[in-house]
């Protein structure tokens, strides 16, 4: 009996620690940068920013949200025409890029037009991590960062 219970504790505790090992570098770990807005000619405008996941395990980008509309969806762009899409993929190890001539967030109907300098709040939700919310600069219009 005493043998059985040793394995039982043996087993037990190895199931813990395996188990606590791979939760620690499972989940995903986000961060987000690079984030601009070209200035706004008219009432709708664009966003771009790189979400990065340094994580075990992937995510997905499934909403944003905004002051400054209340109509705000992602895009994506394939052969110049653009889509409404309903998230994108964060792979684990990886990244969301956000770029002008591709996938993008678009604010319809501008409650206020933002001019250059100033600053947006955008909370990005996603299916398995807490929403994150990013000080988007407006930039210029004509506004196109270099990659590195």
């Amino acid at each position: 009996m005493r043998r059985r219970t040793s394995l039982a504790v043996a087993v037990a505790v190895g199931a813990g620690l395996a188990l606590s090992g791979c939760s620690a570098q499972a989940g995903p770990k986000l961060s987000v940068s690079g984030a601009f807005m070209p200035q706004p000619v008219d009432d709708m405008a664009a966003g771009f920013l790189t979400v990065e996941n340094s994580g075990g395990s992937a995510d997905t980008l499934t909403s944003v949200t905004s002051d400054i509309s209340d109509d705000v969806t992602i895009h994506r762009t394939t052969n110049r025409t653009m889509r409404e899409v309903d998230s994108f993929d964060i792979p684990a190890d990886g990244t969301l890029d956000l770029e002008r001539g591709g996938s993008h967030l678009m604010f319809m109907a501008l409650k206020q037009r933002p001019k250059q300098g100033d600053k947006v709040a955008v909370e990005l939700h996603f299916e398995k991590s807490d929403p994150i919310t990013v000080e988007v600069p407006v930039k210029e219009t004509t506004y196109n960062p270099q990659k590195q």
